[in-house]
């Protein structure tokens, strides 16, 4: 996948998970960020249960699982 496409999902798939756990985004650079990491945490995440993407549809869900799982994660941290 070219640079532009990994930071256009990871761009959505950290404003995705922005929605999910607190109701809004977090900024372009944030939500990229958060993106990025989380397609690197859902790629590991779904590598160990087996599963395989095959789409730009999937890599979308994959990094938003992560940025997901991610920002609970952290949540979690902060909360105490």
């Amino acid at each position: 996948m070219s640079l532009i496409w990994f930071l256009i999902i990871g761009g959505l798939a950290g404003w995705l998970a922005g929605l999910i756990m607190k109701g809004k985004g977090f900024g372009v650079l944030a939500n990229i960020g958060i993106g990025i990491v989380g397609s690197v945490i859902g790629g590991v995440v779904f590598g160990l249960l087996g599963l395989a993407v095959k789409s730009m549809v999937g890599e979308l869900v994959t990094a938003t699982a992560g940025a997901v799982l991610l920002l609970a994660v952290v949540n979690k941290i902060k909360q105490g």
